[in-house]
């Protein structure tokens, strides 16, 4: 027989009962007590948060069985960044400004790959680019990180945007739901409304 008594997630194990205390979280979860809107912030918010006016309710526990992400699924699940993406950031963080090829030699990944990435991390606002003068002629671009805390801001915004997304799918598809059910269907929801939603948005968006 496993003990687990000096496990000290905050989260339960799955089997677990699902009840996790989020008091003590470095974020605060709010929802209205008069419709179901539900604020995440990150920062103490003094006297709480307000919806219509009136105080918005804190949510101190849940009873729903989530495992906390890592970094590195934030950053795939959010901006479609890989382990190979989130190297070669913070290879530039802590070394550049650097060169697609200087990053692929520190990293022994192939400079073409390379490339990709440090475009795409420039367009997700986590990396800047700049072009520096050859000694002997000619220039080479260069990529570096921009300021720690606008790219803590820049990270956030997307992954709210992200969340906001996902939120927005959930809230159609429990009024897809609601629509199937008044409609009294005795069998349960068909094939075609989960279709609705494989590619991330139902019929008629």
């Amino acid at each position: 027989m496993t003990d687990n008594s000096t496990d000290q997630s905050p989260f339960p194990r799955r089997g677990d009962p699902p009840d996790v205390d989020l008091s003590g979280r470095p974020y605060a979860i709010y929802r209205c007590t008069d419709c179901h809107n539900v604020v995440l912030s990150m920062q103490d918010c003094d006297g709480g948060m307000t919806c219509h006016g009136e105080a918005m309710e804190q949510v101190t526990e849940t009873h729903m069985d989530v495992e906390p992400p890592d970094l590195r699924e934030v950053l795939l699940d959010a901006f479609g960044l890989p382990k190979m993406g989130l190297d070669i950031c913070l290879c530039v963080i802590g070394e550049g400004p650097l060169s697609p090829k200087e990053v692929a030699e520190r990293l022994d990944y192939d400079e073409s790959t390379i490339r990709t990435y440090l475009n795409r991390l420039v367009e997700l606002g986590l990396l800047t680019k700049s072009q520096l003068n050859r000694e002997g002629g000619g220039f080479v671009t260069v990529y570096h990180s921009i300021d720690l805390e606008k790219m803590r801001r820049e990270t956030l915004t997307g992954f709210y945007v992200w969340a906001g997304e996902a939120a927005a799918l959930i809230e159609q598809a429990n009024l897809t739901k609601e629509d199937y059910l008044d409609a009294d269907y005795s069998e349960g929801l068909e094939e075609v409304f989960w279709e609705q939603f494989r590619d991330g948005r139902p019929d008629g968006d």
